[in-house]
């Protein structure tokens, strides 16, 4: 199943990108191994990895490629693809991305290696960017407020379910879901609801649905097959019942159609996929979700909202953070810890690029020429429903299904077949429009349903409406940034301004551990705006996506290679997702083997906070397990929770290295404990950075990880999304890696967990084409620098800063804890100050916090360069130096730097400044370049300030007055 992929090249030099990727030259190598006292790079290894789980076996993956050779291969494989006018709809759709968003957004390291936004004053482009994103939504859907995005449309349908459970009055079970919902979005929410003791029920809302035995109900709006209903009616009875209603929601419609808030929905969620982003064979796509008043603080996701900083100017952040995982746990109501923020941005950008006038136009033009195919249709005897719809004409054609479908696709278009009994009692077709179509395509379709028509023809019999009751009469985009920019140098400075008030990968190193902010290479970033990859239809014929099949099988073995497993899943798309995934996977191996009452899952009390919340969306009893003093995890305890548990034990979920930067030395024994008791190991792969080419999770124990791609393979962070999390399992596990009614008609044990069969397809090249150009060889230099360059960090902050963790060795795995809780005792000097001061020196803070509360989390990965990890440390020493100052009562906290930082140009031009220390000093600290300097926007934001003053939607312009 898993045989080994051969790279071979004749060209010369193939090791070049192995040379490029990774930061340190061999000089410098050298270097930081005598500065961390170890004999060789070899020896430091033998240090950290325990010999117990060390793999000299090379994965068999070959030689790398040049970056030339794998642009070459990449080409083959999109050769292979047939890029067809798809109009097959479900909520994916042709879309134009104007240029000036591609170029300046999509293709631009500013946006795409940025983090998430954790750190706002160094943020508040991208954070604008998503500002602009949920006053869009909110506008469109006529609810108060939105949240940041979230992964794709049917999670976050299955999102809405959870919230409507946990905020309804009524206490039923079930939910129920219009039968003419997308059926990818009815397969994620059945997958969701099992495992948490939900129903789904199904059916015509006007005929089926019983208000009283429900606690929400879920409606799409044009739904699946066209039609575009009046929901009020069936909204009162719900809420007569004390149950929820959600609207999943095309936004392109909803500049033509009453808006779901003004229908009376409490929740409405959907794809921003059509403004502006390619179908990409999947995604990734932005979803989006917004509530009315009242549940923003029980919805999932992430929130941007207005505060002030220092100065009492307006500064956005992210709102209600403690609703995140890392804090909740196994209390949280969702394992979304990431969002897709890139896209969300690019849709954003596209709306601030169009307004609402042009969004209306597009709209018009969209749902016109769906009245003319209809229109044509009829002439043709055909009877597609007389009832108005948006963009969708669903047509009973019977026997002649297989016909008509093979004509479209001669015209190289596709179309939807929908079976006997879902629109109807006969076979039928639909067709869905966008803004690609043109009058040619229309002219095509009618071809293949057997006319020869003439577009200008048929127009004047057109019935182009929409029903009087939903036509949509109030105002949105009224905002001054959906006006602003509708010139091309306009948009261009704009994006180009928002750009250069962040903090990306392409200014400087990102140091934050657990997450592995490593290079994007422009070469592994190139195929994603392929055609041949970018304009594939999810659910188009397999024969049309050959490639895909080449470039999803092969990268399936190498990750299968690379990490001990048998079989690889690409479904989920974001690591949360692949955690999902894999408990169900365990959890449906434990039903077959008739046990489904081992629901206990022991999880180590230094864990990611998406472990227990994943365990809690799974049906699972989280139960935790003692770490040590040394950030071990207790085997003694582990042992007795084992056994405590006994026949109930599903599984173990351990990260590995931890959570503490340190590769434990008895994992096999762990793995053994728990497989003794009966129990599934699960594996956390968000620290696989540090094992690839050197250690297999499959060969020492591990059943089940889910694999950060986003991480240890390249794709980028993207403000906070993009994502994969693919799983790997062990062999007895792959019947249960997760199925879609696309590629098995929903016949798996296990359903979808992601609205497209292979998660977000079009990121996927990046990883690929990554393995490709780093071999064998390189793929473990990369993990053996990775480590080295957290040692050596590790080995020069400790005479400053004392280092948390460290094995037996004194060695710390890819990334080290810095503790300066003492320095808050002694000075009053907090871990914030620390981060914020960072910022003067032209650097993102390190993880702040996490695994343990004020601490620095530092993950160097292996390609900063030893200039800059020393620029890092060095800046570090500079500020242990300043809280030296403040400990040798030279000035207070308060008239520190540090409490004031970061700087902006508002302090260095300052009429007046009467602080303890000089502006120079306060902007331009050691080391810091007068030329290069960065910049923050803003000054130290306040965070309680904005979670009183929850603003969510872009402020009124006054707001910005002065």
């Amino acid at each position: 199943m898993n045989a080994p992929i051969r790279m071979t090249t004749t060209d010369a030099p193939a090791t070049d990108f192995v040379r490029r990727h990774v930061g340190p030259s061999p000089r410098d190598i050298d270097v930081m191994v005598e500065a961390v006292g170890a004999r060789s790079l070899d020896a430091l290894i033998a240090d950290v990895i325990p010999a117990s789980i060390g793999d000299k076996r090379p994965p068999a993956l070959g030689a790398a490629l040049s970056e030339t050779a794998a642009l070459a291969r990449l080409r083959e494989i999109a050769a292979k693809n047939q890029v067809f006018v798809s109009l097959i709809g479900q909520g994916y759709h042709g879309t134009v991305l104007p240029a000036v968003i591609q170029r300046n957004v999509l293709e631009n390291p500013a946006w795409y290696t940025a983090y998430t936004p954790y750190q706002p004053e160094i943020s508040q482009g991208r954070l604008e960017a998503l500002m602009n994103f949920q006053t869009l939504v909110t506008d469109l859907t006529g609810l108060p407020i939105a949240n940041a995005s979230l992964l794709d449309e049917a999670t976050a349908a299955a999102e809405a379910m959870a919230l409507a459970k946990r905020s309804a009055g009524a206490k039923a079970t079930a939910f129920f879901v219009d039968a003419a919902v997308h059926p990818q979005t009815l397969a994620v929410l059945k997958t969701r609801a099992e495992p948490l003791g939900l129903s789904i029920v199904t059916g015509a809302p006007e005929r089926d649905l019983d208000p009283a035995a429900v606690f929400g109900v879920l409606v799409q709006y044009p739904d699946t097959y066209g039609a575009v209903r009046d929901f009020r009616g069936l909204v009162d009875r719900v809420h007569a019942a004390k149950g929820l209603v959600a609207f999943a929601a095309d936004p392109l419609a909803l500049t033509l159609l009453v808006p779901p808030g003004e229908l009376g929905a409490d929740i409405a969620i959907g794809s921003m996929q059509r403004f502006g982003v390619p179908m990409g064979y999947g995604g990734p796509h932005a979803a989006y979700m917004a509530v009315r008043k009242g549940l923003e603080r029980t919805m999932p996701g992430r929130l941007v909202g207005l505060s002030v900083d220092a100065r009492g100017n307006p500064a956005y952040r992210l709102a209600l953070q403690t609703r995140e995982q890392h804090i909740r746990r196994e209390k949280a109501t969702s394992n979304i810890c990431t969002a897709q923020v890139l896209l969300a941005v690019i849709s954003s950008m596209y709306a601030v690029y169009h307004g609402p006038e042009g969004l209306t136009e597009i709209a018009r033009r969209v749902h016109r020429h769906a009245a003319v195919l209809a229109a044509g249709l009829r002439a043709l005897g055909f009877t597609p429903p007389s009832a108005p719809v948006f963009d969708t004409v669903t047509v009973p054609v019977g026997s002649r299904q297989s016909e008509i479908l093979e004509k479209a696709r001669a015209e190289k278009i596709n179309l939807r077949a929908i079976p006997a009994g879902a629109f109807g009692d006969a076979p039928a077709i639909g067709i869905s429009v966008d803004e690609t179509t043109d009058e040619a395509v229309v002219e095509a379709v009618w071809r293949a349903f057997g006319g020869t028509l003439r577009y200008d023809e048929m127009a004047g019999e057109a019935d182009v409406r929409l029903p009087a009751g939903l036509v949509r009469t109030s105002a949105f985009l009224t905002h001054p940034v959906f006006h602003r920019y509708r010139s091309e140098t306009e948009m261009l400075r704009y994006l180009r301004k928002l750009s250069d008030r962040d903090l990306a990968l392409d200014r400087a190193m990102i140091p934050l551990g657990s997450c592995t902010m490593k290079l994007n290479a422009t070469a592994e970033m190139i195929p994603i705006t392929w055609p041949e990859f970018s304009d594939i239809h999810p659910f188009a014929p397999a024969e049309q996506a050959q490639g895909y099949k080449v470039l999803l099988d092969e990268l399936e073995k190498m990750l299968a290679a690379l990490t001990g497993y048998d079989a690889v899943s690409l479904q989920p798309n974001a690591g949360s997702q692949g955690e999902f995934a894999g408990l169900l996977a365990i959890r449906a191996y434990h039903a077959s083997r008739g046990e489904p009452h081992r629901t206990v899952c022991l999880i180590p009390s230094s864990a990611h906070g998406t472990n227990p919340a994943s365990a809690a969306m799974a049906g699972m009893q989280v139960v935790v397990v003692a770490c040590d003093r040394d950030g071990n995890v207790d085997l003694s305890d582990l042992e007795a929770k084992a056994t405590q548990h006994g026949d109930k034990l599903a599984c173990a979920m351990i990260t590995y290295p931890s959570t503490h930067g340190v590769f434990e030395e008895h994992i096999r024994e762990m793995c053994e404990i728990v497989h003794a008791h009966g129990g599934q190991v699960y594996l956390d792969g968000a620290n696989l950075n540090a094992q690839v080419g050197l250690s297999r999770p499959g060969a020492y124990g591990a059943d089940v990880s889910h694999i950060n791609l986003h991480k240890t393979f390249c794709i980028p962070h993207g403000g906070g999304g993009p994502g994969m999390g693919p799983i790997g399992v062990k062999a007895h596990l792959a019947p249960f890696l997760p199925g879609h009614p696309a590629l098995d008609g929903g016949t798996t044990p296990v359903g979808a967990v992601s609205a497209a069969p292979y998660g977000s397809a079009s990121i996927l090249p990046i990883s690929y084409t990554y393995v490709l150009m780093m071999g064998d060889a390189g793929l473990k230099r990369a993990t053996e620098v990775a480590i080295l360059s957290a040692n050596y960090i590790a080995r020069r902050l400790g005479p400053h800063y004392p280092v948390l963790y460290k094995n037996h060795n004194g060695r710390v795995a890819h990334e080290c804890i810095v503790d300066p809780r003492a320095l808050k005792e002694t000075t009053g000097v907090t871990v914030d100050d620390i981060a914020k001061r960072l910022i003067d020196y032209g650097f993102h803070a390190p993880t702040v916090s996490f695994p343990v509360a004020g601490t620095l989390m530092i993950e160097p990965t292996e390609s900063e360069s030893k200039h800059e990890l020393d620029r890092f440390i060095d800046a570090m020493i500079a500020i242990r130096q300043e809280i030296a100052a403040v400990a040798a009562g030279r000035l207070t906290i308060e008239q520190s730097p540090l409490r004031h930082a970061p700087h902006t140009v508002h302090d260095l031009a300052d009429d007046a400044w009467d602080r303890a220390y000089t502006r120079s000093e306060a902007v331009f600290p050691a080391g810091v370049s007068r030329t290069d300097k960065y910049f923050a926007a803003v000054n130290r934001v306040d965070h309680v300030h904005g979670d009183r003053n929850l603003i969510c939607s872009c402020p009124p312009i006054e707001a910005y007055a002065g």
